[in-house]
């Protein structure tokens, strides 16, 4: 498994907004092949920051298969333009921990 983490830099102003479009986007990368949970946070010091998980059975998943979907370009045109500056998107191997995408 990998996970994605991302923090997210939403222009001042947009975080509702950018809620709304991310409900809209959800259901793209939960259709993706690989795909395994993810999980959404609103920074508390930073209301504008938000913090995403990904969980990914295989770092391909990720890079080619969701980001060189037709798909990607849907979530693209919903999300990116929310981001100042551009996010910088990592991926990281799980060593310990309760699993946070449990429901």
């Amino acid at each position: 498994m990998i996970v994605e983490h991302a923090v997210l830099p939403v222009r001042p102003g947009l975080a509702d907004a950018f809620e709304a479009a991310f409900a809209q986007a959800y259901p793209i990368i939960a259709s993706m092949p690989g795909f395994g949970g993810l999980s959404l946070s609103r920074c508390v010091e930073r209301p504008d920051s938000y913090l995403l998980l990904v969980r990914w059975a295989q770092l391909t998943d990720h890079t080619v298969g969701f980001r060189d979907s037709p798909e990607y370009q849907r979530w693209r045109a919903l999300l990116h333009h929310f981001y100042d500056p551009f996010p910088v998107v990592e991926h990281f191997t799980p060593i310990v921990g309760d699993d946070l995408f449990a429901e």
